[in-house]
């Protein structure tokens, strides 16, 4: 039936590379110059995420530190596979992290929302229960505007795919990169990624967490409903989405992974919220002389399959 959730599906795992955080500092602050005029890169104690500006669920990212990619786009494209429903309770169990904090990028319950939608993922489960902050955003049909929203205790679903920093959310050390003014063509988290790779080569380094758009606009899309003609490109992708110039401050979350370890992962994946009623699947800053990035980010010890497609494609990734 649709909206029922899969229960027990699939899950692989492997380890991820774990470099010091002294060296990732180390290859950031020489990497990220080549795209932003001003780089600050340190390791500190981890802020209360929980406290403006980044309202989280919980204060920290650290304890047992994970990546978990859901589903993924061949279960929305070329057409969706609607009994693709999973509960982010499950999650944390799956991937042996109890509490669980989670927060990341991925499909909202389109169940709940009576539409496809975005869903930025931030919860925190614990003995069973919810504290759920999560946001979801989908097309006004009326004006093509976004309407966001914030999902209650009781849904803690997501669809189709989904790329979770999990862990027990304990304060700790973690990554703080602050970055001022674009330079370069990369966003602020492929040119993380594509510094991790250039430097760590075929040994997978994941990063997750969340940064904040301080200063600048956004290019982000939101997901219209579900499409009932096969989609079968990036450019028809491109044409079905709605894209969207969204205003600072945007507080965002996800994951990225240097290469894929052989698991079809997702390389980098984050959405944002505000409170100012914007949200959506972060793309680039548009306006790079004024844009200003402040990221908190751990390294993720394992990467966690779960629902791997065995029918898989590489359109829809951006």
């Amino acid at each position: 039936m649709a909206g029922t959730v899969l229960r027990n599906p699939s899950v692989a795992h492997k380890p991820l590379f774990v470099p010091s955080l002294d060296d990732v500092v180390k290859v950031l602050n020489n990497g990220l110059k080549s795209n932003f005029a001003t780089v600050e890169v340190s390791v500190v104690d981890c802020p209360d995420l929980t406290k403006e500006p980044f309202t989280l669920a919980c204060k920290g990212l650290g304890g047992k530190p994970r990546l978990i990619e859901v589903g993924g786009p061949p279960y929305l494209l070329p057409l969706v596979q609607k009994d693709k429903v999973y509960d982010m309770k499950d999650l944390g169990k799956l991937a042996n992290v109890d509490p669980a904090f989670l927060i990341g990028a991925g499909a909202g319950p389109w169940p709940y929302a009576g539409v496809n939608c975005e869903m930025m993922a931030n919860l925190e489960v614990k003995d069973g229960k919810v504290n759920n902050h999560t946001r979801i955003s989908k097309v006004n049909t009326k004006d093509d505007s976004c309407i966001l929203e914030r999902l209650p205790d009781t849904e803690s679903r997501c669809a189709l795919l989904a790329n979770i920093f999990c862990s027990e959310g304990k304060p700790g050390k973690v990554l703080k990169v602050s970055c001022k003014k674009r330079i370069g063509k990369d966003d602020f988290i492929a040119s993380i990624r594509k510094t991790l790779e250039a430097n760590y080569k075929d040994k997978a380094v994941g990063l997750g967490g969340t940064f904040l758009l301080k200063e600048g606009k956004a290019k982000q899309h939101i997901m219209p409903d579900f499409s009932k003609t096969p989609i079968n490109t990036d450019e028809e992708v491109n044409e079905w989405l709605h894209f969207y110039n969204m205003s600072a401050p945007l507080i965002a979350v996800g994951t990225l992974v240097s290469c894929d370890p052989g698991l079809d992962l997702r390389l980098q994946h984050f959405h944002s919220f505000s409170h100012h009623g914007e949200g959506g699947h972060y793309h680039i800053d548009t306006e790079p002389d004024v844009v200003e990035y402040l990221g908190y980010f751990n390294l993720g010890e394992h990467v966690y399959r779960v629902d791997q497609p065995t029918v898989t494609h590489k359109v829809g990734r951006d």
